[in-house]
C-alpha cells in the first residue's frame, strides 16, 4: 500500500495558508503530516487540529513562546527541537535546519533515510546521503509562493506543490 506523507514548514502563523495547506492535504489522503518548525503562535493549533491524520510538528529558530506552543498543541504532538519517527518503514529525522552543520551532520549520519528540514524558505530536494526534503515556506511571506511537499514513501519520490 502506497502511504503519502504530507511535509510543511515555516507556516509564521499566516492563518489563511494554514488553512489551504490543511484543507489540501486532507483532500489528498494524506497518511501523516510533518512540520519543520516555524509554527511561531498558539493560535494556529486549532487550524492543524483540522487535519484529519495524523501530525507531528518541531519548533524552529523563530518559535519563541515554547511553553504556549507545548500547551496549544499538547494534544496533537509533542514539540520539540528534533524528532526520530518511523513511517512505513522510513526513518525518518525532523530538524528545522538553522544550523547548517548540525543538519548536514543528520543529512550524512547514515542513521536515516529522510531528513525533513525548514528555516530556508526555499524548496529543495536533495538525495546526497539521506533524501532531504525542504518544502519551502507555507506562509509565502519570503518568496511570495506558499509551498509544501508530498511524499510517495512507496517510491521515494517528492513532488513541491504551490498552493
Amino acid at each position: 500500500m502506497i502511504s503519502l506523507l504530507g511535509i510543511i514548514s515555516d507556516s509564521h502563523d499566516n492563518l489563511e495558508a494554514i488553512r489551504k495547506a490543511v484543507e489540501f492535504l486532507n483532500t489528498e489522503s494524506v497518511d501523516l503530516v510533518i512540520h519543520a518548525g516555524d509554527l511561531i503562535s498558539p493560535f494556529t493549533a486549532p487550524e492543524f487540529r483540522k487535519l484529519e491524520m495524523k501530525f507531528e510538528a518541531i519548533f524552529g529558530n523563530n518559535d519563541g513562546e515554547r511553553d504556549g506552543l507545548r500547551e496549544a498543541y499538547s494534544d496533537i504532538t509533542d514539540l520539540s527541537d528534533f524528532k526520530s519517527l518511523q513511517f512505513d518503514g522510513l526513518r525518518i529525522a525532523v530538524i528545522h535546519g538553522h544550523s547548517r552543520d548540525v543538519l548536514e551532520c543528520v543529512v550524512d549520519c547514515g542513521r536515516y533515510d529522510l531528513v525533513v528540514c525548514g528555516h530556508t524558505h526555499r524548496p529543495e530536494i536533495s538525495d546526497s546521503g539521506a533524501l532531504t526534503v525542504n518544502p519551502g515556506e507555507l506562509c509565502g511571506y519570503l518568496s511570495g509562493k506558499r509551498t509544501l511537499a508530498l511524499l510517495d514513501t512507496d517510491r521515494l519520490s517528492c513532488e513541491i506543490i504551490e498552493l
